[in-house]
């Protein structure tokens, strides 16, 4: 009893390999992208037994010691000292059937069986997370020590507070609801009242790969967006957390670490006799007006530089009075 993998002899399709299966009378073939399910589960495109060719050009023939058919999946173990153990599994998916060939690796690798740790972060007896007042289905911390209190958050959906201040804040998001997000711009405005906060992070339910695996809209489109967004704004990382649970338990590690560092910076402020840093949000912080086009073309002048009546200023204008020493009114 043979697996048996052979090149496919049409140039144009995109699965290069043949996957025979000796299962029933006439055996199973596939058409597969690979020899075996390393790295990733394989897609495998099923055909009639009778697209096998009369002279295969066979890459690798695998010895079994067992072929079965379990329910919607058939267990293969391979007869060698690696690499034993393999499944092709039928499922559906986009409304139609599906096959993949996946091994424990690559299906460990899709859905992690991971345990979250119970252990309170920082030491912490018990942190307060403040959940925002229209968050649907919120996160329960269930299993730390957390006590969460409902009211509405200018930005984020959890946050932690020192000193009745906001001092981090993490904003919640789905694979689906990121995506329309940022082709609408309402992220570039949320990450933009988040980089006013002290600290802030975005937390994704899912893993950055299934961004390439998008069908309604350009993967790349999504990618670039989220790099522009990066660079735009470094000090609001968007983390992609695999699954809602670990998104759960990244959160609560973050707002606690928050917490601790909103603390240990009063207490050091307070022994080397400086003020305590103040903590402002988005809405309690007014911006530098910016000065009218006279005032800086009156100061350009009175700073020896060549400038025009009328018109708009030069660059190198406005740039030499952003470097310019504070001005005393």
């Amino acid at each position: 009893m043979e697996l048996v993998i052979a090149r496919n002899p049409d140039p144009d399709s995109t699965l290069p390999y043949l996957l025979h299966v000796p299962l029933g009378p006439d055996g199973l073939v596939f058409r597969t992208k690979d020899t075996w399910p390393r790295t990733s589960a394989l897609y495998c495109h099923p055909v009639e037994p009778s697209e096998w060719p009369d002279q295969p050009d066979v890459i690798e023939r695998v010895r079994l010691t067992s072929c079965t058919r379990r329910g919607a999946a058939i267990d293969v173990v391979a007869d060698r000292g690696r690499e034993q153990r393999s499944q092709i599994v039928f499922t559906r998916g986009r409304g139609r059937q599906m096959v993949f060939w996946q091994s424990p690796r690559t299906r460990k690798q899709a859905r992690p069986d991971v345990r979250t740790p119970t252990a309170r972060a920082g030491g912490l007896v018990e942190l307060e997370i403040v959940v925002d007042a229209h968050e649907r289905y919120p996160y329960t911390f269930t299993g730390q020590q957390v006590r969460t209190v409902r009211r509405g958050l200018r930005c984020g959906d959890y946050a932690v507070t020192h000193d009745e201040q906001v001092v981090g804040v993490v904003e919640r998001k789905s694979l689906p609801d990121l995506v329309s997000s940022l082709l609408s711009g309402r992220l570039r405005f949320a990450l933009g009242e988040l980089a006013a906060a002290p600290r802030a992070a975005v937390v994704v339910e899912d893993r950055y790969s299934r961004i390439f695996r998008l069908d309604r809209v350009r993967p790349a489109v999504v990618a670039d967006g989220l790099a522009e967004l990066h660079i735009t704004y470094p000090g609001v990382p968007i983390l992609f957390c695999e699954t809602r649970k670990l998104a759960e338990e990244w959160t609560y590690r973050y707002l606690a670490a928050a917490h601790l560092r909103a603390q240990t910076e009063s207490v050091a402020a307070a022994r080397i006799g400086l003020p305590e840093p103040v903590v402002t949000d988005s809405n309690d912080h007014e911006p530098t007006p910016e000065p009218s086009v006279a005032e800086i073309r009156a100061w350009a002048r009175a700073a020896g530089f060549t400038v025009s009546d009328r018109g708009r200023l030069r660059p190198e204008i406005r740039q030499a009075w952003r470097d310019a020493p504070p001005r005393t009114p």
